[in-house]
């Protein structure tokens, strides 16, 4: 009995059951994750058939290939020039902002392609495209309508919404959303008149110089409560009266100072005036 009692402590104490309890220890802890983490929206290719890929596909080759590759893998850097980069993995919400807001296909190259009123393709081949760089590999996807219609957002989410965005997008597009000047030549844009869908798009793709929040940093709640402060200019009222353009400290500095100093010579031609 001794003897068997002996045997079974030494081989419990045996260094390779040490490994085993500490694998079995992660597999535990990773299947946990898996199950209860927060997952961020992905785009599938579930909902896009076979054809529609496959038009997708035409679309882009006709119209996006040039720079950013016969297999969207992104093109060489030639004669010094930025070429695309690779869309694999970008998703098709990407692919709705960066084409419905005009912004592609790029007219010229510069440092920010700007967004521009006339987009050149229908909301349909959009989607197209869409659905066939989804396929290529997982990315956010497009937001669904529930999210993007901010019609029933009520004051509480709104006043959420508003300081979430000062806390995390103000530093670049200003307290009131109209935009910044960045380096090199960059700048934040006006969000002004954006539309709830291109906004969630935005903080999901994170395009140029702008960070990706993901559904773990910002959630699809939140985001909402964004793009629906962000919509209604009746929630962003300018109690200081003149807004001048809403830019910031430099331009309002820049009134008084010259509204100061034409008051100063206003004065003083009146007194000399006065006086002779």
């Amino acid at each position: 009995m001794t003897r068997t009692l002996t045997a079974l402590s030494a081989r419990r104490r045996h260094p390779a059951a040490v490994v085993v309890l500490i694998a079995l220890a992660l597999l535990l802890v990773g299947g946990l994750y898996a199950a209860f983490a927060p997952r961020t929206a992905q785009a599938t290719t579930s909902a896009a058939s076979a054809q529609d890929i496959e038009e997708g596909k035409k679309l882009f080759l006709a119209n996006c290939a040039s720079c950013h590759g016969l297999n969207a893998q992104g093109a060489p850097v030639i004669d010094g020039q930025n070429a695309g980069p690779s869309l694999i993995g970008v998703g098709a919400a990407s692919v709705d902002f960066q084409v419905g807001t005009g912004r592609m296909p790029l007219a010229q190259s510069g440092a920010q392609a700007p967004e521009v009123d006339k987009v050149r393709f229908s909301q349909e081949q959009i989607d197209l495209m869409a659905a066939y760089i989804a396929s290529l590999a997982p990315g956010p996807a497009i937001p669904d309508e529930e999210l993007t219609d901010v019609s029933g957002v009520g004051d509480e989410e709104i006043a959420r919404g508003a300081a979430i965005f000062r806390t995390n997008c103000a530093m670049c597009h200003n307290s009131s959303g109209k935009g910044g000047a960045l380096t090199a030549g960059k700048y934040a844009p006006d969000l002004t008149g954006t539309s709830p869908k291109h906004i969630i798009e935005a903080m999901q793709t994170g395009p140029q110089s702008m960070p990706v929040f993901n559904d773990n940093t910002i959630s699809p709640e939140d985001k909402r409560a964004i793009a629906a402060w962000l919509s209604r200019d009746d929630v962003r009222p300018d109690p200081g009266g003149l807004t001048l353009g809403a830019v910031g400290p430099v331009t309002e500095g820049l009134f008084a100072w010259m509204a100061g100093i034409g008051l100063l010579i206003g004065c003083a031609v009146w007194l000399g005036m006065k006086s002779s």
